[in-house]
């Protein structure tokens, strides 16, 4: 059977939490200043800035444990220094805040393969219903019915970021029919869907122009698409994908060899958070046909021999990590970061 109409291409420019960030990093060897009176001291300045910028960056010490962690600042304690009167001084006295320090709520953790959401103990939670209404296949019609399932699979992930002490909100939908500029770049209509920073931007036509074998017009594949997105926005608000975007960065880009490994690596655990988000689903809260279809479209996408661009892994691949997810329903089934490359090819 013909494999899906091409879906993958290069990451867009700042996919992740911080957008701007050059492709790769790469040194040229020593390079002749051209020194113009007042050029030197703009030029010194930026070099300045720049140099500051890697030494707060963690040096890449391979990906299985690539950890970031953003500078801490501290104010020193300032006290009242006697001034000079006819009356004797007093002793100063340290200030003290009026109110106590606010707590430390939950943060992201900018790791990878040792990333604690990733130990033992993290899976998306049972649900007793979801009710989803009859697909139409017009953009508005998916806009209805990916609406009517974002806040089962939210219901199904909160309960697993609270107990792991990390950060969470809802993901924005936004359904897009014609090119678009969003955050990490444009996305044109005749793409699949993209995730940026909180946000997913389906590409309705897209999905419903797929005609094929592989990807009949059925619920499931956009449930089952849906899911995916939703685990980049589990990678984003966990720290793991902006930790995959620098360790890209240090790999030299994202097309480098490291670099592409680690994009497959990236997008197998998206495909492997969907199966768990469609674990709870099966227990009775949609029809497992449906369920079926998703699993079965999520193992028909993926690196085709006639793809020149490796990025996303094998539809085999594809289909291994998100069979893993949906059995298992746990995070610490999911940490493609520690994988063998042969998994994650």
């Amino acid at each position: 059977m013909p494999p899906p109409q091409p879906s993958w291409g290069p990451p867009p420019p700042g996919y992740g939490p911080y957008p701007g960030m050059p492709p790769r990093r790469k040194s040229n060897g020593p390079m002749i200043a051209l020194i113009l009176g007042g050029v030197v001291i703009l030029g010194l300045g930026a070099v300045g800035v720049f140099a500051a910028t890697l030494n707060n960056k963690v040096k890449d010490t391979g990906y299985s444990a690539y950890t970031t962690q953003s500078p801490t600042f501290s104010l020193p304690t300032t006290t009242d220094t006697p001034t000079e009167t006819s009356a004797p001084a007093r002793p100063s006295a340290s200030r003290t805040p009026s109110a106590p320090p606010t707590p430390a709520g939950p943060k992201a953790v900018y790791a990878l393969a040792d990333h604690p959401f990733l130990k033992p103990g993290f899976g998306a939670n049972t649900i007793s219903g979801c009710n989803l209404p009859a697909m139409d296949y017009s953009p508005a019609g998916q806009d209805r019915y990916l609406r009517a399932a974002l806040p089962c699979i939210e219901s199904m992930w909160k309960p697993a970021m609270n107990a792991a002490n990390l950060p969470y909100q809802p993901v924005e939908l936004h359904i897009i029919t014609e090119s678009a500029q969003y955050p990490c770049g444009t996305v044109r209509p005749d793409q699949t869907a993209r995730y940026c920073q909180g946000g997913i931007y389906w590409t309705a036509n897209a999905y419903a122009a797929e005609r094929n074998p592989n990807n009949p017009n059925h619920p499931g594949k956009y449930l089952g698409q849906l899911a995916h997105e939703y685990g980049h926005h589990i990678q984003w608000l966990t720290g793991m994908l902006k930790a995959s975007d620098r360790a890209q960065y240090d790999a030299g880009g994202w097309d480098t060899p490291k670099g592409l490994d680690l994009n497959r690596r990236m997008e197998l655990q998206a495909t492997c958070f969907g199966g768990m988000s469609l674990a709870p689903l099966s227990h009775g809260a949609i029809p497992i046909d449906v369920i079926r279809v998703a699993l079965t479209d999520a193992g028909n996408r993926g690196d085709y021999d006639i793809y020149p661009t490796k990025d996303h892994g094998t539809p085999q691949n594809n289909a291994s990590w998100v069979d893993r997810g949906y059995k298992s329903n746990k995070a610490s089934e999911c940490n493609t970061w520690a994988a063998d490359p042969g998994a994650v090819s």
